[in-house]
């Protein structure tokens, strides 16, 4: 693998003057204003007959700007200035207009656009040529290298209760300050890339340079990074390059009228499950276009690193379908792995770290490929970190299928604990992925109907409603403390968010009901979601302050399966768990250990999820101070008694 990366390397250095000229691409291909007034233009269309430039700027005439044809499928254009001002105007309408080796005119969006508007009373998309006068100019640098991440995945369209489609206005001045009052450092975005279909959740990309005009300009979504950054927010985006949209009127399929341009060809060209085209990862030009967009994302816009989603699917032939991963390594090695792909990932992550060493990469991987987190010296992808998928997965299994007496104490910690040594995961009890329709958030699954009718302060806490909101916070804290290196929560999840999340389409009549978030609940002092906030909040603010995800992995000293009892010491804190359902205990001995007991060493209670602010019963007392002392138990030199 690292051989097939170091070819490419070594033909990028040779070919194409190296790997900064190369991804440099996206200030060249497309339609580009030049310093004196000009227009230079180049597109990829390998199959092509010929080539023009139509739109507002010459009457939509389709053959009065034809581009010259240059070596290896590549086509320009240059449009000299009129009177020392552009002649197309910021603003105008354009069209790529190929002429098919059929013979027939196919008017196209260039796939390098930067800005596509849909008019209300259309269907597809249209091209804008962005360049007006004066472009957003950032004023505060990135954030520094975060060693603790603790992710809020985001989606703008549905930040506001409102009904509608929600703008990049509104998340920097009413949601980014939420996300800071939180104790989240970092923002996921998704959906940011343009997607023709609106309930795709932004993962059926159509234009990927564009940021979606669904919310704003170009500069709007540049201001919002930069309040981010002001914030010493860090801002991922959640790119996809391992599909893309079928759509050809306004997206990259049959851009030059053959389905080979930038995709493989025929059945290996097509994913079957999600109706979308794959990526010819082995193509030049294909290299070219993904790996300029990466760079596009973070020197424009500024963001601080990428999400890369499906990469499952990119890394086999299989694309995950029908597949079942065990661990096995003959899983991931063999001619069933998609090395092209692999080798892309891991020239990707080698681009962005040698030009943008302090971003940050993620990959979204369900099977478990060894190294994918190692660097690429190493032969790894070159990731920092992995979605640890497993468990939302564990814990939407034993609240479906288990009683509360049945859980498995073993079996939560080793879900929490399994991960590649030396491969950092982030750690998340929920994504979007169970928030949306036809699944279940986690306080929807735990209280259902009854958060309807009782989440109210002033209706008596019933069993469903206790139980719901206390393993709610308890599920949260010990994801956050032991599943990983970093912690990711969606947006309004943290309050325990009712109902599920459902964009409008055909299926709903068009209906925004379930495409928002209710920020409003937790400013509600009537309601019960304010202790769930609360809670989140100061579990965020302790690991800023003791920086648990950025210390060794935890020692678990006990998981016993009758007192339904998990304690772990990580960062210096003791964390303890009691998982039963009725039983509480006193005079409990939890083991520990510290370098000296020459001085008796003290623990307070810093963290309760039974204090009255997160609506617990307040049955412990914060003034207590447990001492430990030199008594072994559970294979520590030291214990308390608590």
């Amino acid at each position: 693998r690292y051989s097939l990366f170091y070819n490419h390397l070594k033909n990028i250095e040779e070919s194409e003057g190296g790997l900064g000229k190369f991804t440099k691409s996206y200030k060249t291909f497309g339609v580009n204003q030049l310093a004196d007034g000009g227009i230079y233009c180049k597109e990829w269309a390998p199959g092509a007959e010929a080539v023009f430039l139509a739109g507002d700027f010459n009457g939509w005439n389709p053959f009065s700007h034809p581009y010259k044809k240059l070596e290896y499928g590549k086509w320009e254009l240059f449009i000299p200035p009129e009177d020392g001002h552009s002649p197309v105007p910021h603003g105008s309408k354009l069209k790529v207009v190929i002429r098919a080796q059929n013979g027939a005119l196919l008017y196209r969006i260039s796939p390098w656009a930067r800005y596509v508007v849909r008019d209300e009373d259309k269907v597809n998309y249209d091209w804008v040529h962005w360049n007006p006068p004066q472009s957003y100019i950032h004023k505060n640098p990135s954030p520094k290298r975060l060693k603790s991440l603790r992710i809020y995945e985001s989606h703008v369209g549905i930040a506001s209760p409102e009904g509608k489609v929600a703008s990049y206005k509104n998340f920097t001045y009413n949601v980014l300050p939420r996300i800071k009052d939180l104790g989240y450092n970092c923002v996921q975005l998704m959906a940011i890339m343009e997607h023709a279909y609106y309930a795709s959740f932004g993962y059926q990309v159509t234009s990927f340079f564009a940021a979606s005009s669904r919310y704003g300009t170009p500069d709007d979504l540049k201001e919002m990074i930069d309040v981010a950054h002001s914030m010493g927010i860090t801002v991922l985006l959640d790119v996809v390059h391992s599909h893309a949209s079928k759509n050809s009127e306004d997206g990259l399929n049959q851009f030059d009228g053959t389905d080979s341009c930038f995709f493989h060809s025929g059945y290996r060209g097509n994913h079957q499950l999600w109706d979308s085209r794959l990526f010819d990862y082995a193509n030049w030009e294909v290299l070219r276009f993904l790996l300029s967009n990466l760079r596009m994302w973070i020197e424009d816009y500024r963001f601080d690193g990428f999400r890369f989603d499906g990469v499952t699917s990119m890394l086999y032939h299989h694309h995950g379908i029908g597949t079942g991963f065990s661990g096995d390594y003959n899983e991931y090695f063999g001619l069933h792995v998609d090395e092209d792909a692999l080798c892309y990932l891991m020239l990707a992550n080698h681009m962005i770290k040698t030009l943008h060493p302090e971003c940050i990469t993620i990959a979204e991987d369900v099977s478990g490929m060894p190294a994918l987190c190692r660097p690429v010296a190493e032969g790894g992808g070159g990731f920092d970190y992995r979605l640890a998928m497993a468990i939302p997965d564990k814990w939407i299994q034993i609240i479906k299928e288990l009683k509360d007496e049945d859980w498995n104490m073993g079996n939560i910690v080793h879900t929490l604990t399994n991960r590649r040594y030396e491969e950092k995961y982030i750690a998340y009890a929920e994504s979007h992925d169970q928030a949306l329709v036809g699944d279940k958030t986690l306080a929807f699954r735990l209280m259902d109907a009854e958060m309807y009718t009782n989440m109210s302060v002033l209706m008596p806490l019933t069993p469903v409603i206790d139980r719901g909101i206390q393993l709610h916070k308890m599920i949260r804290l010990i994801t956050h403390a032991l599943g990983g290196e970093s912690y990711l929560n969606f947006m309004g999840n943290e309050f325990g968010h009712p109902e599920w999340l459902d964009f409008p389409r055909i299926g709903n009549n068009e209906s925004y009901h379930y495409a928002r978030r209710q920020f409003n609940l937790t400013e509600d002092d009537l309601l019960r979601y304010k202790f769930l906030n609360a809670f989140d909040r100061d579990m965020n603010k302790l690991e800023e302050r003791f920086g648990w995800l950025a210390s060794p992995p935890a020692y678990v000293s006990e998981k016993h399966e009758s007192n339904k009892v998990i304690a772990f010491e990580r960062a210096g804190l003791i964390f303890i768990f009691n998982f039963h359902p009725y039983q509480s205990y006193v005079d409990y001995r939890v083991g520990n250990w510290h370098s000296s007991l020459t001085v008796a060493f003290k623990y307070k209670i810093l963290l309760d999820s039974d204090a009255g602010e997160y609506g617990g019963h307040q049955r412990l007392d914060h003034n207590t101070e447990y001492f430990s002392e030199e008594y072994p138990h559970n294979y520590r030199p030291n214990s308390i008694m608590v």
